[in-house]
């Protein structure tokens, strides 16, 4: 059975392998990169674990058995908390079509509802039809809104927003 885990410093290596697993298979779906990442310390991954355990943010990591499968993060906007972003959100191959990535999705939602937030954005690269489509089918939509994708200025990225309910519809 597959657990949505909190990420914690007990699982930083299950993190780690997760999010570098993520970059090496999707480079163009993050902010990020695997060359980046790939040289960060134990002490920066620990770090990571704390900044996204924080009252603003929280990141899930989807464990079957004692391998890492999927990780999605939730933030809040430091200077306009009631602005709520999708994060991170990457699930492993061989577990796409699941229901798994749903399941990410509805916990970042339940966290963001909780905060008192009612709307959830992302961002999304004009490449990853694949993702555009898994987000419109969780409720997403387009807002119109576009921007540079910093990594490959060929590609740009455009935002998607879901107006969440309430606890009591879930």
């Amino acid at each position: 059975m597959i657990s949505l885990e909190p990420i914690s410093a007990q699982l930083v290596g299950h993190f780690r392998a997760a999010r570098l697993a993520a970059l090496e298979d999707t480079p163009t779906a993050f902010g990020s990169t695997l060359a980046k990442e790939s040289q960060l310390s134990e002490q920066d991954w620990l770090q990571r674990v704390s900044t996204w355990n924080g009252s603003l943010s929280v990141c899930y990591i989807a464990m079957d058995e004692a391998s890492p499968c999927g990780i999605a993060a939730g933030k809040c906007d430091d200077k306009a908390p009631q602005r709520a972003y999708l994060l991170s959100m990457w699930v492993a191959p061989a577990y796409r079509r699941s229901g798994l990535g749903t399941r990410l999705v509805n916990a970042v939602e339940e966290w963001v509802l909780n905060l008192g937030v009612r709307k959830l954005r992302l961002r999304v690269t004009s490449r990853n039809s694949a993702a555009i489509r898994f987000y419109e089918g969780c409720g997403f939509v387009m807002t119109g809104e576009t921007g540079p994708y910093l990594n490959d200025p060929a590609l740009f990225e455009y935002e998607m927003a879901k107006s969440l309910g309430n606890l009591r519809g879930r």
